[in-house]
C-alpha cells in the first residue's frame, strides 16, 4: 500500500543546501563579532527562505582540515522528533491506506471473475464487466496518486522542520570538531560523488545524539522501529478482455 513515500533525493538536497548555506553565513557572521553561535529553534535561528548567499561563502565555511559525512535523511528519520512525528503521520494516514485496499481488493475480485466467467458470458456481460474494471481502476490509480502525493508533501514538511533546526547543529558540530567539510551521503554512489568513506569520519549518529538532546523529544517506546521511507503502489494489473465465445457456445 502506499506506506510511508520516500522523501524526494531533490527536495533533501535542496533543503539541505539552503538551510545549510544560512546557518554557514549565521555562524561565520557571530564568530567575527565574538558572539556565541544562536541555538537552534531560538527567534534567532535561520529560517529557509528565498536569500542568497553571499558569493565569498566559500572562504567563510571553517578553518578546520578534516572531512566528514552525514546522512541527512538517516539523520532525520533516525531523530526522536523524526520518528514521533513520521510515526504520527502513518497513523492518520492509516484510513486512507485501509480505503485503498478495499478498493483495490474490489478490483481483484472483479479482475478474478472477469479470468474465471469471461470465457462463458456473452458479449454484452463481458464488456460490462471490462468496462467496469476499467471505469474503478481508472479512479482507483487516480486515487493512489493523490494519496502518494499528499503523504509526499506532509513528509517533506516534517522533514523541512526537522533539516531547518538540525542544521545549524551539523555546522557547530563540524567547526567544534575540526571539520572543513561536510559531505552528505543519502545518495549511494554513483548518484553522489563519494565512491567510499570509513565509519570514523560519519558524524550521522552523534549528530543525531546531539539534536535528540537538544530538541527534548522523548524516545519511542522501546520495540519501535524507525521508521524507514518506502514507496510502494498496490499491484493492479490492467485487464484484458477475454476471448470472444466459439460460435458452439451457448451465450448465458
Amino acid at each position: 500500500m502506499i506506506g510511508k513515500s520516500m522523501i524526494g533525493k531533490s527536495t533533501i538536497g535542496k533543503l539541505l543546501t539552503t538551510v545549510l548555506a544560512l546557518a554557514l553565513c549565521a555562524g561565520s557572521a557571530l564568530s567575527q563579532t565574538g558572539n556565541p553561535a544562536a541555538p537552534a529553534g531560538s527567534s534567532t535561528a535561520p529560517k529557509t527562505s528565498p536569500i542568497s548567499p553571499p558569493a565569498s561563502l566559500s572562504t567563510t565555511v571553517g578553518g578546520g582540515t578534516r572531512v566528514g559525512t552525514i546522512n541527512i535523511e538517516q539523520a532525520i528519520f533516525a531523530s526522536n522528533e523524526g520518528r514521533r512525528d513520521f510515526d504520527a503521520l502513518s497513523k492518520k494516514l492509516e484510513p486512507k491506506q485501509n480505503e485503498l485496499k478495499s478498493q483495490n481488493e474490489e478490483l481483484e475480485g472483479l479482475q478474478k471473475r472477469l479470468q474465471t466467467q469471461g470465457p462463458s458470458l456473452n458479449d454484452d456481460a463481458r464488456n460490462t464487466l471490462v468496462k467496469q474494471i476499467e471505469s474503478k481502476k481508472k479512479i482507483f490509480d487516480r486515487a493512489v496518486q493523490d494519496a502518494q502525493e499528499d503523504a509526499s508533501n506532509q513528509q517533506n514538511d516534517i522533514a523541512q522542520k526537522v533539516l531547518q533546526k538540525m542544521a545549524p547543529l551539523i555546522v557547530k558540530y563540524a567547526q567544534d570538531n575540526g571539520f572543513g567539510l561536510i559531505v552528505d551521503t543519502s545518495k549511494p554512489w554513483p548518484q553522489s560523488p563519494v565512491l567510499w568513506y570509513g565509519e570514523a569520519v560519519d558524524i550521522t549518529k552523534p549528530v543525531v545524539d546531539a539534536y535528540n538532546t537538544q530538541s527534548g523529544v522523548a524516545p519511542p517506546p522501546s520495540g519501535t522501529a524507525t521508521p524507514k521511507p518506502t514507496s510502494a503502489k498496490p499491484a493492479v494489473t490492467t485487464p484484458k478482455p477475454a476471448t470472444t465465445p466459439k460460435s458452439n457456445e451457448s451465450p448465458k
